[in-house]
């Protein structure tokens, strides 16, 4: 009863109850408009039809527009109405503007090294290809001068993080989607405000959707208290815009410029597992020393000035100072809803489209668009060994649904499919040929590749690409192989079920 009222009286419910009595008054205006008269049903119909043509013909995925069409030309009416409401594909212009105008402010504050390119097209034309691609629609530079280690577990971790953030001396930022207080985040708290005491620069941002159950409405406040500077991205309010779109679902971690955590991995009890939730949580994390953590403190300060109204950041008072060892080939990048490059969804197909031998694939969600699939079974039947593992025990019974009605089409191009059997996978990676890998926080599925702000960082010949490949092959031994005989023995109605999910897929 105590758990009921406190989620009855919870900004989430009283928030959505908002925005559900809206779409009810909406719809009940609408639907008494379009009853009222013959012709205004008709000029509404007629509305239904231009609204239709007009997708059809604009550039968005074709996934999206079927997803509006069945709606707009099913329901005339109340088809069009929402679609005007709830299928905004930008954020706001003034937010746009904004963002730009950031990006540009900061385009020159680190400067490519023209010799690190020239080194990596003399070795691997592919790779330099992937690199490029990435430097002109992230505007992010190419490092040599990096240290990575890549952390297969929560656990392995969680005690580098703490070991690193006792360190800090000048600076620590953090940015996450999820923040949830537990032992692991009381754990780091209790570091913050010791190094905040002691002079030391912090700053934490999180996501308002992903912290709104975990987090009191004022925790920002409470953290302002101890002398961290707090910022929440895309406040959530009780409006019927697409609040659930444009989150800030990166994770990033950097202290004194010269260290910086990245991956899959929030600040919850659960990401370490000292909290169950859906069996055994698999997660990774990736840790840079070095040159390249420039650019993360970079991607961080960017979404941190866009997140708030402070002074003007000098961006160059954050970069590494410390030298490292050569470590292979790293570019940290960002991607988000703005800029239209889809970076990092192409990144992943390029990867896919130059692997030569192999390509492991780990994802929670199997959302696909028609590029994608297509990208996977070309590469399949080119011979190249495709293999994606997915979890056993979803968090999310319905994406989970629609991950599933993907694997008929990939495994009747031969492309191999996984799902982890102890539980719930949540890393992001994608390596292929011993050669490169990225790590980051994008999952395969349309809100990572299209409306959210993510981050990741592609490595080319980095001792962490190995050890992407080594834990992959681990995690395949605790997985179960599904063929086209347990897709087919599904029962009807779950598979009626996955294929009306799939439609609508772009929509969740």
């Amino acid at each position: 009863m105590k758990k009921l009222l406190k989620f009855l009286t919870s900004r989430l419910f009283i928030r959505c109850l908002i925005i559900l009595l809206q779409l009810v008054v909406l719809f009940v205006l609408v639907y008494s408009l379009s009853t009222y008269s013959i012709y205004i049903q008709g000029v509404m119909t007629l509305m239904s039809l231009i609204f239709a043509l007009a997708l059809v013909n604009n550039d968005s995925n074709p996934m999206f527009k079927i997803s509006w069409l069945i709606p707009i030309l099913t329901f005339p009416v109340a088809g069009w109405t929402f679609y005007f409401i709830f299928e905004r594909r930008k954020v706001s212009h003034k937010t746009e503007v904004k963002y730009l105008e950031i990006l540009e402010s900061s385009k020159n504050t680190i400067k490519q090294n023209p010799d690190v390119l020239h080194e990596i097209e003399e070795e691997h034309r592919s790779a330099a290809k992937i690199f490029r691609y990435i430097q002109n629609t992230s505007n992010t530079c190419v490092y040599n001068n990096t240290e990575t280690q890549f952390f297969p577990t929560g656990e392995l971790f969680f005690r580098s993080y703490i070991e690193e953030l006792k360190k800090a001396e000048k600076f620590i930022f953090i940015e996450y989607f999820i923040i949830a207080k537990g032992k692991m985040w009381n754990s780091i708290l209790d570091i913050l405000k010791e190094k905040a005491e002691n002079g030391v620069e912090v700053r934490v941002m999180y996501d308002d959707v992903g912290t709104i159950n975990l987090l009191d409405k004022n925790y920002h406040k409470t953290l302002n208290s101890y002398g961290i500077k707090t910022a929440i991205f895309n406040p959530f309010r009780a409006s019927l815009d697409t609040f659930l779109n444009y989150r800030d679902h990166r994770k990033i971690t950097v202290i004194d410029g010269n260290v910086a955590f990245t991956g899959g991995l929030n600040l919850a009890d659960e990401y370490i597992n000292k909290k169950v939730r859906f069996g055994y949580w698999k997660d990774c994390a990736l840790m840079l020393k070095g040159d390249a953590v420039s650019s993360m403190s970079l991607l961080f300060l960017q979404l941190w000035d866009l997140a708030t109204d402070g002074p003007e950041i000098d961006f160059s008072e954050y970069f590494s100072t410390k030298n490292y060892e050569p470590d292979g080939y790293v570019q940290p990048f960002g991607d988000g809803p703005i800029n239209g490059n889809l970076i990092g969804k192409l990144a992943y197909i390029s990867i896919i489209n130059h692997a030569k031998s192999y390509v492991y694939i780990a994802t929670p969600y199997l959302v696909l668009d028609n590029e994608m699939i297509t990208a996977l079974c070309l590469a399949a039947k080119s011979g190249i060994d495709v293999r994606i593992i997915t979890p056993k025990i979803p968090d999310k019974w319905y994406v989970h649904f629609v991950t599933r009605s993907n694997y008929p089409v990939l495994i009747k191009a031969g492309v191999k499919i996984y799902e982890y059997s102890p539980g719930f996978i949540h890393s992001k990676t994608i390596v292929a040929d011993d050669d490169y890998a990225i790590v980051g926080t994008a999952n395969f599925d349309f809100r990572s590749f299209y409306l959210h702000f993510e981050n990741g960082v592609f490595m080319y010949k980095s001792k962490a690409v190995q050890q992407v490949t080594d834990d992959y092959l681990n995690i395949l031994d605790e997985s179960t192989e599904i063929t086209l005989d347990t897709c087919n023995n599904t029962p009807i109605h779950k598979r009626i079920l996955r294929s009306i999910l799939r439609l609508f897929s772009p929509l969740m």
